[in-house]
Order: C-alpha cells, then structure tokens, then sequence
C-alpha cells in the first residue's frame, strides 16, 4: 500500500491512502444540522450555531495537537468496466452533478445530448436519450428512414465524446418487442461506431406472464436480437417482511444469461423508499450491492438519487427541497468499498453462488459448492441474536486467470450480526481478506470474522502446496 501526500503526486499506483495534518474543519451546513437543528429557522441562528461549532472544532485541534490522520481514498473504478450510475434523468444543476460524483457514482443518469458538456466537466458520464428513439412504439416501430434520421441527429453530440457511455433504448420493453429493438439497435451501433445501447429489462416476478412467457426465455431472447453489451434489470424485493426471495431469483437467471452471453449485468439497487418498499439504511444497500456482487455483477445502478416529488418517496440521497439525507452518506460509504473491490473483483471468473439453509427458486444449495463444506455462523454472547433465530447466507465463488478461488459471503439478515467460520472441502487451507477500505489482503483473524447485517466479505482461498 502506498501513501500521498496532499498535493504530491501518486508514488506508486494505484493509491488508496490520503495522509493530511490535522486541521480544525470549517463546519458546513451539515455540522450546523447536527450541533443546533432548532436554531435553523433564521439566518442569524444559524451563524450563532456556525460560530459556536467552530469553537468547538477550534478546541478540538488545541486538545489534538499537531496530527496525522490516514484515510483510504480507493477511486471510482473506469465506468466503462464498472460503472455506479443513478437510476433517473440527469439533473440540469451541476451542484447535483458534484453531489454525485463526491457519492462515488460515476454515471449520472439518462441525459440529453446538451447535457454533455454539464456532465463531463463533473467528472461523469451519462445514458444518452433522444425524444424520437424514446417515443418509438415498438409494436409498430416507424419506418427504418425515420429512425435512421433520429440516429443521424445523435451523432455529432456523441462522436468522440467520453461523457457519452451508451444510447438509451428503452426500460422494461415486452418480450414481443425485442426483435424490432433489435433492429434498432442494430441501426444505432452502425452509425455511432459501436456504440453501445442500454435496455433495462423487466423484473422476476411470479404469476405474472404478461410481460413475457418465461423469464429465461425472455432474458434470452433479448441476448439474440440486440446482441447488447450488457444486461440490466431492476428488482424491488424490500419489504418490512425482508427480502423477497424473488430478488435472488432474479440475479439467478440473469447472471446464467450474462455468462452464456459473455457479457457483463448491472443490478439497480432500490435506494428510495417508495410505495410499500422499505426505507433505504446501510443493511439494505449493502444486501442489495454485495448480493449483486456474489452473483459477479460487473455494474450497480441506484433508484434514485433525488427524491420524486410525488407520492410517498421519501429517504432518497437527496430530499425534494435539495438537502443531502443520511442516504447519500450511506451510498457513499458503500460506493467506496465497491471503488476498494473492483480491481480485484474485475479480474475474477463468478463460477458459481450458493444459498444457506433455505434456497430461492433457481437457486442452488451450499452442499453443492466444490468449494466450501460449510459455514458456521456463531451467535457469540456479543450478537445479541435470539435463539429463534437462524443465520441465513449466500456465497458467490470465483477463480482468477492463475486459477486461485475467492468466495464472497453475503450474510442475508437485515437485523443481525454474526460472526463466521468457513469450513473448506480441502483441509489446511487458509483464507484471507480483501479490504473492502483498501483492497489491500489482510488476515482473517481476530474481530475480522463478522458480518454485519446486509454485509458481505471478499475473501481469498490459499491452498496447500
């Protein structure tokens, strides 16, 4: 691991530390909240609490004294090989913009072609639209001059431009739509220099076939007639009652297509409360993310960013009067363990995920793993956790280009903590983690072995010689 200073350059890459001195920070609105609330209401209120936390953090320095503080600071990964986009229309506003990209998204949403330029300087990219691709009825798409005209009008604002990273085709399309989809995007790649296109597909969800007549045949389906560079889906499982088991079953049948296709998936990750979904917290966002990543997902989507105006949305990382919420706080904690993992998470082979005790529809049993024997979760006198209540997990199992296996061990509870032991088929190995701060590999010893609820951990198999 290497270490920076502020302002020198990079010694070695890539970095993961910042090293700065100590230094009383100037307090900013987020302080004012916490340190007087109640004194918000007035202008003047708020230069008295401003004034008076400063103090505070003035005190604080003399206490310290002269310091050192080592944070990770692990990069966005290239948003072409990962990319932590928001699920929504790219706001005008490039204060948002910055929001975003100090969250550690990288992809700022559908945008207009004029929105380029906003986006770029933010340090972002965006799925580009365009009102006529948008507006086609693909039931009776128009004919192909049309759309032929709408791809031409697009391609001086995308050529060569590195904010664009996909054209927008359409969310949730029927399964009798694919093959004119297909058509256009066909047209799309011809004229954009291989540009790819972006088609969100419809959930899993049992019982209902209107939307299409197999879920596998549709993902399928949808693989042969537009050949698209990736695979996206959402799946909204959250409820008071847990995660439904149809969130799992989901990422099952997608991450088959994927594999048989050679071609990465993105995972939308409900981020809002909304409807009757649970609200979001670091439980939910990190069963959602590291779930995903089990499954070897290769992108994360986020619904959404800016709370909608309308209904119950509510918890989104922005709220409607544009205030940062403890939401964005929590996408960025886990955006920057994403940012942490994916050097090595995108150098390694998902060969297989497995489920413990019970087993989602399409799922597959621990006991089938080649790998792991079994996983012991205790319920140390530290956990709290009710004799009545089980340990439920999942492990995604993975193999670099020299062959070495990892697991990803995803524990499943949304309210308990447990700490684990993994029993491997092979006696004597020994297993290591994956910082999900620095990347860096560390012993799995002492207090590592826990899983909070939602968490997951990235490990390493050592095997014997």
């Amino acid at each position: 691991m290497s270490v920076i200073a502020d302002g020198g350059p990079p010694a070695t890459a890539p970095q993961f530390v910042v090293v700065r001195p100590f230094a009383p920070p100037d307090p900013g609105p987020a302080a004012v909240s916490a340190v007087g609330a109640g004194l918000q209401g007035t202008r003047a209120g708020a230069g008295i609490v401003r004034k008076v936390a400063a103090g505070v953090f003035a005190m604080l320095g003399v206490l310290a004294g002269p310091a050192t503080v080592a944070f990770p600071r692990p990069m966005p990964p290239d948003p072409h090989e990962f990319p932590l986009m928001v699920w929504d229309e790219t706001p005008d506003d490039s204060a948002v913009l910055a929001g975003m990209a100090d969250a550690g998204l990288t992809v700022a949403g559908l945008c207009a072609p004029s929105q380029l330029a906003t986006v770029r300087a933010a340090g972002l990219t965006c799925i580009v639209t365009d009102p006529a691709l948008r507006a086609i009825d693909y039931d009776a798409p128009p004919p192909e001059p049309a759309i032929r005209a709408a791809v031409e009008r697009l391609a001086p604002a995308l050529r060569q431009d590195p904010a664009a990273l996909a054209v927008f085709l359409s969310d949730e399309p029927q399964q009798r739509e694919l093959a004119a989809l297909g058509r256009v995007a066909t047209l799309v790649r011809a004229r954009l220099q291989g540009m790819p296109v972006f088609v969100n597909l419809f959930p899993f969800r049992n019982g209902q076939r209107e939307w299409y007549r197999d879920y596998a045949d549709y993902v399928a389906a949808l693989v042969r007639e537009l050949h698209p560079s990736m695979l996206s889906f959402d799946n909204y499982s959250l409820s008071y009652a847990g995660m439904g088991d149809e969130f799992y079953s989901n990422l099952e049948l997608v991450r088959s297509a994927a594999l048989a296709g050679q071609i990465p998936f993105w995972s939308c990750v409900q981020s809002v409360a909304h409807f009757g979904y649970l609200e979001p917290s670091d439980a939910t966002l990190h069963l959602q993310v590291y779930a995903a990543l089990a499954y070897g997902a290769r992108g994360l989507e986020y619904f959404t960013y800016a709370t909608p105006e309308r209904g119950n949305y509510r918890s989104g990382a922005l709220d409607p009067f544009g205030h940062l919420t403890p939401t964005w706080e929590m996408l960025r904690r886990i955006n920057l363990e994403v940012a942490a993992l994916a050097p090595t998470l995108l150098g390694l082979e998902s060969t297989g995920v497995y489920h413990y005790p019970d087993v989602p529809a399409h799922g597959t049993a621990l006991e089938r793993s080649p790998l792991v024997a079994g996983i012991d979760m205790s319920k140390d006198e530290d956990a709290f956790v009710p004799p009545s209540v089980a340990a439920r997990f999942l492990v995604g199992e993975f193999r670099d280009p020299r062959d070495r296996k990892y697991l990803m061990i995803v524990n499943k509870d949304l309210v308990y903590s447990f700490r684990f032991d993994v029993r491997l088929r092979l006696p004597g190995a020994s297993i290591v983690r994956v910082s999900p701060y620095t990347g860096a590999e560390e012993p799995l010893d002492g207090e590592q072995p826990w899983l909070a609820p939602g968490g997951g951990v990235l490990l390493r198999v050592s095997w014997p010689p």
